[in-house]
């Protein structure tokens, strides 16, 4: 079943792009099978949580020094964050070096000095990141984003671009079971957990699908 303009709206208020998502992401869900109302709910949930409500699609890594400290103290000995803990300051709102330093050997991405740990950072609606999975997506949807990122910033790259990591990661099933978190875990962490609501904004995207419910029942 396809979204009416009005439903977006209701799911996702403080929006003001429905009106330019609206077609793009019923023809993605179409696409990929998002067709009940509780795959569309679990899937709008997070799209919602993950874009800001439409509203974001590019990371954003303008990271203060204190923040850079606050997370890179938080993660384990020897991950890359506690990596970047000496470097806070020389990182510190400098989006693109902060992009190169945290995302480069990574994913399919080169060194810093390649450059492709910034031109690969997050974006669309699920925040697609790293050469790797564009790569995949270039592969998959013909969607040209390896060479051109900024593919990924519009409403129907971005769209299809969410729903197709929705089908490639059997998320219909997860949605089927009722399994909200599960959806969640693997969106938002990239593997299910044995901890409930433990994915980054859970509150948000539960409220997001309550809503969703509401409006798509």
């Amino acid at each position: 079943m396809d979204l009416t303009i009005d439903q977006l709206r209701q799911i996702m208020p403080a929006s003001m792009r429905a009106s330019s998502f609206l077609g793009p992401l019923n023809a993605a869900m179409r696409e990929f099978g998002i067709n009940t109302a509780q795959r569309q709910g679990m899937f709008l949930a997070n799209v919602g949580a993950e874009s800001g409500q439409l509203s974001t699609l590019v990371e954003n890594l303008s990271y203060s020094a204190d923040r850079i400290r606050q997370i890179g103290n938080a993660s384990p000995a020897g991950s890359r964050w506690r990596s970047l803990v000496p470097r806070a300051a020389d990182l510190a709102g400098n989006p693109e070096r902060m992009g190169n330093a945290v995302y480069c050997n990574r994913m399919g991405n080169g060194d810093e000095a390649s450059g492709e740990g910034f031109l690969y950072r997050g974006r669309g609606l699920l925040q697609t990141t790293g050469k790797t999975n564009y790569m995949a997506l270039m592969m998959a949807l013909g969607i040209d984003c390896a060479v051109h990122p900024e593919l990924l910033e519009q409403p129907e790259g971005a769209a299809r671009a969410a729903a197709y990591y929705w089908h490639a990661n059997d998320l219909s099933e997860y949605a089927d079971a009722g399994d909200f978190d599960g959806v969640c875990d693997i969106i938002n962490i990239g593997r299910k957990t044995a901890a409930v609501g433990d994915s980054m904004d859970y509150a948000k995207r539960l409220a997001i699908y309550k809503n969703a419910k509401q409006v798509l029942s």
